[in-house]
């Protein structure tokens, strides 16, 4: 459970950094996010899921 906190964090802490050094530039990203269609986004999200389960998996064993 610790690690999972400490993921959490982790994600909340570089969100927060993006958003301060570059708010323009995410503000532009974000808009630019109504232009990819919704099959696109589920499959760019699950590539991100399933590399990040084979970095967890692999950092575990």
């Amino acid at each position: 459970m610790k690690e999972l906190i400490m993921a959490l964090g982790l994600l909340l802490f570089i969100e927060g950094i993006l958003y301060a050094l570059f708010p323009s530039k995410m503000k532009i990203m974000l808009s630019k996010l109504n232009q990819i269609s919704n099959s696109q986004l589920r499959y760019g999200g699950l590539l991100f899921a399933i590399l990040g389960f084979i970095v967890i998996w692999y950092l575990k064993s």
